[in-house]
């Protein structure tokens, strides 16, 4: 009798389990059904379900790590990845999750590492092959690099040009800088220019660049910028190279003016394939309104992520190596966050991993370098909020996530009203958060062509700063697709 029961109990349990993984498969397939459709955030949400059933299913966490790269959050993908290896180390898929995590992240020895195991496993696999030898060429290049890199002062890009004697040729008919000045003409003509997809002549572009070099190095900490009673600024978020949809943000808000001042938060390349459109124009209107245009810098401001993500490729397709590494330059000098009128705090990506941070110490930072792995000037750029109180490891693997405690601390540390920050795709291009105290605007609507979102930008008015919120859908632009200068180890893995 006893053996029985034991037996119908068992009978019962694995009944139990069998209808477990019955409905995991379910959850899995609306899952798929989701990622085709391009809706991450529903994809995780039922892949997250699906694991929550079957824990132990190498699949969910691989399918999970992919849905999470798509949404840029690099170290949840890279720790599913990891999981679902643990779970199976003969899953191949698992390797080259992981090995695209690390590669986001900019590991790239560790994901050298997972493409080794691939080509082991799989030595007639050209797809595996190419893979790894194109990760080794980049592990090689970066030891290249660190070895002929030198402790003494680098010199400038500028000390090298010889800009006055660059030849316009006869057959150029796009528009020239009046006697090496930005005019408003001019940037009505750029615009046209780079709408028509020609390009501006290499002296005008480098001409851009050195002035804007020489415009930002004396500025040593944030700009503060105070409207006046009847004035308005305009905020915008991440625009990725999305170079037309730039253009219908000056098209339905007005083009840059005194009485028509704008700030651009960062993320204005890489992914999209018009970066150097969009970041020419940003920094001609710079140059034309110095005191009524702003730009700060993003996390993709930097050589590891242009790389990656498609600006450094771009730039060295329409034009040289020698003017991707001018842009660096000048990408080194962008501040890092701005105080409208001395009560709200702009930054690209948010607040801190520790508390007690001041605006005086912001100012501090010596900001003419690629961003450390930590810190503050790490944080600015990186880090992101999230809905509970404290701080949590972040979902990108750089930096942290910030609760509502943590922003109430500072404003009131620092006697400000609240942050606006951008660096997330939001559905409806902005979000607010945090009783109001944190706001994310993203100004890169149907963001890689794929996410469906909407795009926004924020009014700020003198008088009292309170936020509008104005919101715009994608606008169609030339068949170049997202990513198509972006290295081919992250089209592949990510597109």
């Amino acid at each position: 009798m006893a053996n029985d029961t034991a037996t119908s109990a068992s009978g019962s349990s694995r009944e139990k389990m069998a209808e477990g993984d019955k409905n995991a498969e379910k959850l899995k397939e609306k899952a798929n059904n989701c990622f085709k459709e391009k809706d991450y955030d529903n994809a995780i949400k039922y892949y997250t379900e699906a694991l929550e059933l079957n824990p132990a299913n190498a699949i969910y966490f691989s399918n999970r790590s992919l849905a999470y790269l798509r949404t840029e959050c690099y170290g949840y993908a890279l720790a599913d990845a990891t999981k679902c290896l643990e779970i199976d180390k003969n899953y191949i898929k698992g390797y080259y999750r992981r090995a695209t995590s690390n590669m986001a992240l900019g590991k790239f020895k560790a994901a050298l590492k997972d493409y080794e195991t691939v080509v082991r496993v799989r030595p007639n696999d050209k797809d595996a092959k190419m893979k790894y030898q194109e990760c080794n060429k980049i592990v090689k290049q970066k030891a290249f690099e660190r070895a002929i890199a030198s402790d003494e002062m680098k010199k400038s890009v500028v000390d090298s040009l010889d800009i006055e004697n660059m030849m316009i040729e006869d057959e150029y008919t796009g528009p020239k800088l009046e006697e090496g000045k930005v005019t408003m003409r001019f940037m009505k003509e750029m615009m046209e220019c780079f709408k028509d997809q020609k390009k501006l002549h290499r002296k005008c572009a480098y001409q851009i660049l050195t002035v804007s070099t020489s415009a930002y190095v004396p500025v040593p900490k944030p700009v503060l910028f105070p409207p006046q009673q009847t004035e308005k600024i305009t905020i915008c978020g991440d625009t990725h190279g999305q170079f037309y949809d730039l253009l219908n943000i000056f098209e339905l808000n007005g083009l840059p003016s005194e009485t028509n001042p704008y700030l651009f938060n960062g993320d204005f390349v890489d992914r999209g394939s018009f970066s150097l459109e969009v970041i020419l124009t940003l920094f001609g209107f710079k140059l034309l309104l110095p005191d009524s245009f702003y730009l700060l810098r993003g996390n993709h401001e930097t050589d590891n992520m242009n790389q990656m993500y498609g600006f450094e490729g771009e730039v060295k397709a329409k034009y040289t190596t020698q003017m991707f590494t001018l842009f660096s330059e000048v990408f080194q000098w962008l501040p890092l966050a701005q105080c409208i009128n001395g009560k709200v705090l702009v930054m690209h990506g948010g607040l801190f991993s520790e508390d007690g941070v001041m605006l005086d110490d912001l100012r501090k930072i010596d900001r003419n370098r690629q961003p450390p792995d930590s810190g503050p000037m790490c944080d600015l750029l990186w880090s992101d909020p999230q809905p509970q109180n404290g701080r949590s490891v972040s979902k990108r693997g750089v930096s942290c996530q910030f609760g509502p405690d943590v922003t109430e601390r500072f404003l009131d540390q620092n006697k400000l009203d609240y942050i606006v920050r951008s660096h997330e795709v939001k559905a409806e291009g902005y979000e607010v958060t945090h009783s109001g105290k944190c706001i994310t605007v993203f100004s890169a609507p149907n963001y890689c062509d794929q996410m469906a979102n909407k795009g926004a930008y924020i009014h700020l008015r003198g008088s009292d700063l309170k936020p509008e919120f104005h919101q715009f859908t994608a606008v169609p632009h030339p068949n170049v697709k997202p990513m198509a200068y972006a290295n081919s180890l992250m089209q592949m893995g990510m597109m």
